[in-house]
């Protein structure tokens, strides 16, 4: 509700050492006037909207326009400066190639460190263990180190263990371009099968054939703002 996220353009940490030398750097220079000041960027501007438990929700728009930013606040990964977030349930999010993954482990041993990061015991991971592998189908690669692993294989090895942990809301962003057309078909099909049993999609794409093959409604974001809401075909 409302919901508003700046970002300072030139500040790369916030820690205090930082601050403290870009402080000094300022007091010592020769010209401080000729120092770039920092500067606020807003990536999304009162952005409000509900979604339902079984809905399915594609955010569509330039590079830019805040989509990213939606799927972070919601994940928890960043904090809005403005407005208010509520989710209500177990939330699993595929936003990042690689994130939540360790180059120098094993697919297996990621699967239980991916899955730990979004809450999920030892024990669902043991008896999703299977399931997780063989949707991947990475079954000959799965004690290999992801560092080897290409691009694909890494959204393989995200996506499954995303989808398979049955979420209650579920997050993807673009990281579904980088797989191949067999694999982007099986996540579309296990994304229904979510949808059918109640989980709520947001689902980010440049693709607008995915859009409609997984979204009944879009938001199209620019600069930040939602410009159009309502039927994905529209």
């Amino acid at each position: 509700k409302n919901v508003s996220k700046s970002y300072r353009l030139g500040l790369t940490r916030t820690s205090l050492p930082s601050l403290i030398s870009g402080w000094a750097k300022k007091l010592i220079a020769s010209n401080p006037s000729s120092i770039p000041r920092n500067r606020d960027i807003w990536a999304l501007k009162d952005v409000s909207f509900d979604l339902e438990s079984g809905q399915s929700l594609a955010l569509i728009g330039p590079n830019g326009a805040g989509k990213t930013t939606v799927l972070k606040l919601l994940a928890n990964i960043t904090q809005q400066t403005a407005g208010q977030i509520e989710t209500h349930g177990r939330l699993s999010a595929l936003i990042e190639l690689g994130a939540g993954f360790h180059p120098e482990l094993t697919g297996r041993e990621n699967i239980y460190l991916n899955g730990t990061i979004l809450g999920i015991k030892k024990k669902e991971l043991d008896q999703k263990f299977d399931e997780i592998v063989d949707f991947s189908g990475l079954e000959k690669f799965i004690d290999t180190p992801i560092k080897r692993y290409s691009s694909g294989m890494n959204v393989r090895l995200g996506f499954s263990v995303a989808a398979c942990i049955e979420p209650e809301i579920l997050l993807v962003d673009e990281v579904l371009a980088v797989g191949d057309s067999i694999f982007r078909q099986k996540c579309i099909d296990r994304i229904h099968e979510l949808i059918s049993k109640g989980t709520s999609i947001i689902f980010v794409s440049h693709n607008l054939w995915l859009v409609q093959s997984v979204c009944s409604q879009a938001i199209y974001l620019n600069d930040g703002q939602i410009e159009a809401f309502g039927d994905t075909a529209k």
